[in-house]
């Protein structure tokens, strides 16, 4: 850490006053008419920050800069990386999302990846579990198996993970909500425990965030942001405590901004989010270096490649200022920004479709280059359903290329230094700030969901984006922009809806309960009603429900029994 106090730039001021002069020159003498009038424009690309850019940038751009302002890796403010050796000392995690289909084929497409070299394991859950149906209720009709796995009881983890070493393996289970969380993961745990690995052991990551339940989420219940945030305060109490080596939240930036906001609204209710809930476990006896070295971010990366690599030196600098100034946090580890990076799914078109390739190489370099903990690279066929094994693969491959042949990561930060990227990252930071502050004077984040403040964000950016796209203003190659009718479309493999893996599924469910003490379940969820109305620990009460084998779907009807329903705000897009 640097210790001294004072700002030294690192530009002389009669070097500035020179290259001012000099920069004068150039523009009336040398630069065309038409490029001095033009010399700032916004370009304008799918889910781009719209900050203008400048024709050419030099150290006027950022004359005030000081070294501290970057300092080294591995000390603060961490804006170029969290490690002194970054990627020399380890890779990036290559995770990649694990398809879709019976519990049986998602085991066989893990244990596929990890003997292709993935280091580390993307769990995405079926339509149903995401609703946190079971498999046999009657809103889970046609969606058991589509976009991710059904897991309706902890038997079904024990299935998905058979022969996987996972008190070796990093393991993201993609959650989403609390209230998932708070049903999925105890069937993890108690899957751990039949198979005797010590909680302490487990490695992983979920998502756990109150913004994707009542804000992304589509569902025909909801419970009340606050009782959301509620939950997924207990999810991290009972995490830390109990399964010390698990990031127990993971701010999801990547599914807000893939829903339909700006970048900057993407870090900026991230961090409000994570702000809140540093200062609700501060409030229930955790500090900040407690809770924040087991905290995680996920990050959306679009096509505006200096804008991606920016953002995140800008809000890796930003949360480290946060967490040392604003909660006064003294482990350097809790004041790291760990994060974790997909390249963005919405920007892949079904026109052409082989061009993703092309577009989530270059978002997947933007994210090494901007010092991501781990990644996943979209596959190409994502525009029509869930990736093939084939397309899986060759996106798995992108990222060794990029890590194995191309050198960019021999060098910590290549980009630092750069007149245009550290005066795009000063602005990156300032834009995410002020709109922190906006959320703020609207009383914090539950303040701002429950006014519609963030709904209305979202619907404004929609609206924006898409005429802009209709105009051709956002140029898509390929879709409305160089579009050729003769491309010849390659034969792509779409995952279809297996109804036999419907009836399966449900019929198994059916003899789980007719096996299971269906007295010590109805206590079981009595009590989880009990806990949710008072205050004890809502998922240690899930574990007691899940090792007696409740179903999500049983765990689902307790909470909204419990909590009652919400309504969120309602906009016409």
């Amino acid at each position: 850490m640097c210790s001294r106090t004072e700002r030294v730039p690192l530009y002389n001021p009669a070097a500035i006053d020179g290259i001012g002069r000099d920069l004068d020159r150039w523009l009336n003498q040398v630069v065309d008419v038409r490029d001095r009038e033009q010399f700032r424009l916004t370009p304008l690309s799918l889910l781009g920050s719209e900050i203008s850019r400048a024709m050419l940038y030099t150290p006027l751009d950022t004359p005030d800069l000081d070294y501290g302002d970057l300092g080294f890796p591995g000390q603060e403010p961490y804006t170029r990386g969290i490690h002194p050796n970054m990627y020399r000392g380890r890779t990036f995690t290559m995770r990649q999302l694990c398809g879709a289909g019976s519990r049986e084929y998602i085991n066989q497409r893990i244990r596929s990846l990890l003997d292709h070299g993935a280091t580390g394991v993307n769990l995405i859950l079926d339509a149903a579990t995401i609703q946190m149906y079971d498999s046999d209720e009657p809103e889970a009709r046609g969606q058991v198996g589509t976009v991710g796995v059904p897991i309706d009881s902890s038997e079904d983890m024990d299935a998905i993970f058979q022969d996987v070493p996972i008190d070796k393996v990093s393991v993201s289970i993609v959650t989403h909500y609390p209230q998932n969380t708070a049903i999925l993961f105890p069937m993890y745990l108690v899957m751990a425990e039949r198979r005797g690995i010590p909680w302490n052991r487990l490695q992983g990551s979920v998502q756990n965030d109150f913004v994707m339940e009542t804000v992304v989420r589509s569902a025909s219940q909801y419970i009340s942001p606050r009782d959301a945030f509620r939950i997924q305060c207990d999810n991290i109490q009972f995490l830390r405590t109990n399964v010390p080596k698990w990031n127990c939240v993971t701010f999801n930036g990547y599914n807000l901004r893939e829903f339909g906001t700006s970048g900057v609204t993407e870090m900026a209710v991230a961090l409000a989010n994570a702000i809140e809930t540093v200062s609700e476990m501060e409030r229930r006896g955790h500090g900040p270096d407690y809770v924040g070295e087991r905290l995680a971010f996920f990050w959306s990366f679009a096509s505006d490649f200096f804008g991606e690599v920016a953002r995140l030196r800008a809000v890796r600098r930003l949360w480290h200022r946060i967490m040392r100034y604003r909660f006064q946090a003294q482990n350097p580890k809790s004041m790291w920004m760990r994060c974790h990076v997909q390249t963005s799914g919405i920007s892949l078109t079904r026109e052409e479709p082989m061009n993703n390739i092309v577009r989530a190489s270059f978002h997947a370099l933007a994210a090494i280059l901007g010092g991501a903990q781990s990644l996943h690279v979209d596959s190409y066929d994502e525009a029509y359903s869930v990736p093939s094994e084939d397309a899986s693969l060759l996106s798995l491959r992108t990222q060794q290329i990029i890590q194995a042949e191309t050198a960019v990561t021999e060098v910590v930060d290549p980009l630092g230094g750069s007149f245009y990227v550290e005066a795009l990252t000063i602005e990156m930071e300032r834009r995410i700030l002020d709109e922190l502050d906006e959320i703020e004077r609207l009383g914090g984040l539950i303040s701002a969901i429950e006014k519609g403040w963030l709904h209305g964000r979202v619907n404004e950016h929609i609206k924006r984006e898409q005429k802009m796209i209709e105009d051709g203003d956002i140029r898509l190659v390929g879709r409305n922009y160089l579009r050729s009718p003769d491309v010849q479309m390659p034969d792509l493999w779409v995952h279809e809806n297996d109804a036999g893996l419907e009836s399966d599924t449900a019929q198994r469910l059916r003899q789980m309960r007719q096996r299971r003490d269906n007295q010590e379940v109805g206590r079981c969820l009595d009590r989880l009603k009990g806990t949710c109305r008072g205050q004890d620990n809502i998922m240690a009460s899930c574990v007691e429900a899940v090792r007696a084998g409740a179903t999500e779907g049983e765990m689902r009807r307790a909470f909204i029994e419990a909590f009652g329903a919400w309504a969120p705000p309602k906009f016409t897009f």
